[in-house]
Parts: structure tokens; C-alpha cells; sequence
């Protein structure tokens, strides 16, 4: 058996001040037939990460509407992880040196991760490229296809993927009944195979990083990491990478920080061990900052969990996600719900949150960012308003709620239950861009 991962109860109900009557009646209506349905949730990492938080909520509230829910999560060296992260970078654009060696660690560890699966589900959710091959490995072990509905979650955007690794990539997700991508635009045209659906992903409003929290708490955290609480601060939250930036937003506070001397930077990470690339990041970020002493460069191993994330995003005056490229950005997602304003880069999924001029602003470089961080901060009024717009806008669209109801109707899809059989969906029937929404 993989490693199963525990995970604190969760009720639908406690939802339904923020979703309505209508939305959290729908979903038990979609969950009446599937009561019972065993389901397992299978990525790479139990902490670190927007899947790991995802599912820390998603799977507790699937199985308070009725479902057999898991979370489970494959068994790997650090080999195995550099390879990975490789192959992310590659399928996000960047050129990768990849050699026959590598393919072959990727197959040994899905192959022994197979081994290790050893259950029965009526729906298998294996997430983005790191155990995408288990099922390859299962047919190719046991001689015929596993039991139950195979669906892959790609989180990636894949429009720039270098060709050679999703060329390998795509013979083992061709195998599968349904592929989810976060936008229509991510998926590769020669994908065949798998039944297309388009989900973006969301946030839990009730979870430690985004529950609302006392101000005197919010103080108090600051206080603790030598932050100002009376004084302009700005904050990016994500994984120290090449495509986050962080570099870049050092730059941009050192821009600004010429008009307002008295800025401060809060940059944080959660480093995950299935990302061995981030302390290489972590140290240039720590090099760039230098002796500054108004920045900040905090994660997990330092005392920085969740709370205390939430307490940053919502003391910055102004959020900041400079990506150079984006799967969706869900720390824009956790700022626009804490009332912030977000500036962030106009890539990927970003746009699809952000109403530039409106939530806050879409940015193509780092002077651009700049400017669009000063105006804001010289604003407060401006600044308050774009941030009720952008929670509301998450309230409406980018919830953990709305995420459910989309993975019961591609359940029910895929079982033949309900009006959106097989045919019609890969017709596109299933709504604009055959977008769940």
C-alpha cells in the first residue's frame, strides 16, 4: 500500500453562508448516486504545494457527502525528485538535457509504486507527471487494465512543453478514461485518449492559511518575524523557483522602495521534498536580499506555517505573484480572498483570477510591477476597493465547494450516470471550452 495521509473531518454544511442554498443542494444532489464510490487521491507530497493543500480539504469533504475518499502518496528517493522537478521545468517551457537514464528512474519508481498499490477504487485521481505512470506499469504488470475509472490531473501548463518529454509523457496519460487541466489552452492538441475536462483549481476559505484571524494575532505574528506592523509591506507567497521570480521581486521592491523608504519585502516558501530545486532558489533569493533588512525570506523550516502566511497576505497593503509562468496561481487566489490587492504576471492561469484594473493588475515586467505596486500603495482607498471586488470574485468562483461539484459531475460523467454521457462530452457539450465551471 502507498502512504495514506490522514486528514481532519470536514462538514459541507459549515460552507453554506458563503456558497448559498442552491450551490450546496446541487452538490448533494450530484452526490446521491455516488455514494459509497471509493476514491483515491494520489500525488507526490503530503506538505508543500497547492495539490497538498487541495487535497487536505477535498478529500474530508468528498467523504462527508458520502464518498470513500483516500489521499495517498507515493514512496520515492531524492533521484527520483530531481528527475521530476526536471521534467516539470521541461513541460513548462524550459530546455532540459533529458537522457535515456532518467526516463528509465521516472518508470522504476512508478513501477514500484504500482507494486505497492494493491486496493480496488471506482476512481483512481493520480496528480500531474510525478506517478503518472503507475497505471502504465499496472497494466503492464497484472497483464489487463485495473479496475474503476483512471483520471489524470495535469496542474501544468503545457502550451511551451518541450516536445521529446511529452512525447514519453503522453504514451502513459493516453491511457487514461478523463485528463483535467486548468484551462482549455494547456492541453496538448495530440493528447487522444482520455476524456478532456477543464477545472480550475481552488482555495478552503475555513483552512489555518485562510480563515479570518483576530488583528491582534496578525500583530503578533509580525512582531515575532521582526516585520513593522505600522509600516507598507508587501508580500509574494510561493515556491522559491526559476518561474515564481523571486529574484525579480526583490528588484521590484528596491524600485519602489525609492519612493517609499520605509517598504518592507516578506517573501515565503514552503519547501517540499519533492522539490530539491528550491533551496538552490532559496539561497540566490537569500543572496539577492543581502543585508537588507526590511526583507524577509521565510519558510516552513523556520516557524512559518500556515497561519502565519495567512497573517502576511493580510497585513501586505499590496500582494505581489510575479510569475514568469503559471499553472493558476493559487497564492493570488489566497490573496484576493483576504481582501488584498494582487499584482501579478500576466501568464497562465493569473488572468483567469485577476480583472486587470479591477482585482488588481496584470504585469509583464518588473518596472511595470513597479509602478502598478506604487499607485496601489499611494491609493489605499483604490487598494481596498480592488480587494472586496477580488474576494467576491473568489467567493463566486474559486472555492473549495466549486471544486467538488466539478469532480462529482466528471465522476458521474465518466460512470454513465446522468446527461453528460461519453459522446457528448467529448463533443463539448459540457460547457464553453468544455470548462466545469
Amino acid at each position: 500500500m502507498l502512504s495514506s495521509i490522514p486528514t481532519a473531518p470536514k462538514a459541507l454544511e459549515s460552507y453554506r453562508s458563503l456558497i448559498g442554498d442552491d450551490a450546496l443542494e446541487e452538490i448533494l444532489e450530484l452526490a446521491k448516486p455516488l455514494k459509497g464510490a471509493r476514491v483515491v487521491k494520489i500525488n507526490s507530497t503530503p506538505f508543500g504545494g497547492g495539490v497538498a493543500e487541495i487535497l487536505s480539504s477535498f478529500v474530508p469533504l468528498m467523504a462527508d457527502v458520502g464518498l470513500s475518499a483516500d489521499w495517498q502518496v507515493i514512496r520515492a528517493g531524492d533521484d527520483f525528485f530531481r528527475v521530476t522537478k526536471g521534467m516539470h521545468n521541461s513541460l513548462q517551457g524550459m530546455l532540459i538535457d533529458w537522457k535515456p537514464q532518467m526516463w528509465e528512474l521516472w518508470l522504476q519508481y512508478n513501477r514500484a509504486n504500482a507494486e505497492m498499490f494493491d486496493e480496488d477504487y471506482d476512481f483512481v485521481v493520480i496528480h500531474d507527471p510525478q506517478p503518472a505512470a503507475i497505471l502504465s506499469s499496472l497494466i503492464e504488470m497484472r497483464g489487463t487494465r485495473p479496475p474503476g475509472k483512471w483520471i489524470w490531473r495535469c496542474h501544468i501548463d503545457l502550451t511551451d512543453a518541450q516536445v521529446q518529454v511529452w512525447d514519453m509523457l503522453r504514451s502513459h496519460v493516453s491511457l487514461y478514461d478523463g485528463a483535467i487541466f486548468t484551462l482549455r489552452n494547456y492541453m496538448k492538441e495530440d493528447l487522444e485518449g482520455p476524456i478532456p475536462f477543464f477545472v480550475p483549481p481552488s482555495i478552503d476559505p475555513f483552512s489555518a492559511k485562510n480563515a479570518d484571524i483576530p488583528a491582534d494575532t496578525v500583530e503578533a505574528i509580525l512582531r515575532n518575524h521582526e516585520i513593522d506592523p505600522e509600516r507598507p509591506l508587501i508580500a509574494q507567497v510561493s515556491r522559491f523557483d526559476p518561474w515564481k521570480d523571486p529574484l525579480g521581486v526583490i528588484d521590484v521592491y528596491r524600485m519602489v522602495k525609492r519612493d517609499i523608504p520605509e517598504l518592507q519585502l516578506v517573501l515565503v516558501a514552503s519547501m517540499a521534498y519533492d522539490d530539491p530545486e528550491g533551496w538552490a532558489w532559496y539561497e540566490r533569493t537569500v543572496r539577492r536580499a543581502g543585508e537588507d533588512m526590511d526583507i524577509k525570506v521565510l519558510t516552513n523550516l523556520n516557524g512559518v506555517g500556515n497561519v502565519e502566511v495567512n497573517a502576511f497576505q493580510r497585513a501586505a497593503r499590496v500582494i505581489v505573484q510575479k510569475s514568469v509562468r503559471e499553472g493558476f496561481g493559487l497564492s493570488v487566489t489566497e490573496g484576493l480572498w483576504k481582501g488584498r490587492p494582487v499584482v501579478a504576471g500576466n501568464v497562465g492561469g493569473i488572468p483567469l483570477q485577476i480583472i486587470d484594473g479591477e482585482t488588481g493588475y496584470l504585469v509583464n515586467t518588473a518596472e511595470e510591477c513597479a509602478g502598478r505596486v506604487l499607485h496601489l500603495l499611494r491609493n489605499p482607498e483604490k487598494a481596498d476597493e480592488m480587494g472586496r471586488r477580488g474576494r467576491e470574485v473568489v467567493r463566486q468562483q474559486f472555492l473549495i465547494t466549486r471544486n467538488l461539484r466539478d469532480y462529482l459531475r466528471i465522476f458521474r460523467t465518466l460512470a454513465g450516470i446522468g446527461p453528460l454521457a461519453r459522446e457528448k462530452v467529448a463533443a463539448g457539450v459540457a460547457g464553453r471550452n468544455r470548462t466545469l465551471r
